[in-house]
């Protein structure tokens, strides 16, 4: 992989809940622009924005054509940027010593 990108900004911008429900938009497919920005209840501009540093990295697309603006997730890339983060290893960790706790 890649490591041109800063990984604590990447899982940063994934879990920022605005931006985190525009990914799970995502999840089956690409969608319009115009459609993440209604169901986010923010602007195109600033789906755009919240997205640019996923798409600087490759980790979302954004294609022009026809005048629409279509975003797409690269699944494979942002699943192994989370499998391959300490902190998913520390909060496994720590949810496993939770369940150790309450049992």
């Amino acid at each position: 992989m890649d490591e041109t990108f800063d990984r604590e900004k990447i899982i940063d911008c994934m879990f920022d809940p605005v931006t985190s429900s525009i990914l799970a938009e995502l999840e089956d497919g690409a969608k319009d622009c115009s459609l993440l920005a209604q169901k986010s209840s923010i602007s195109e501009s600033e789906v755009l924005e919240r997205l640019s540093y996923l798409i600087e990295h490759g980790f979302i697309s954004k294609n022009s054509d026809d005048g629409r603006c279509l975003i797409n997730a690269n699944s494979e890339k942002l699943g192994s940027i989370i499998e391959n983060s300490d902190n998913f290893d520390a909060a496994i960790d720590g949810l496993e010593k939770m369940d150790s706790y309450l049992n």
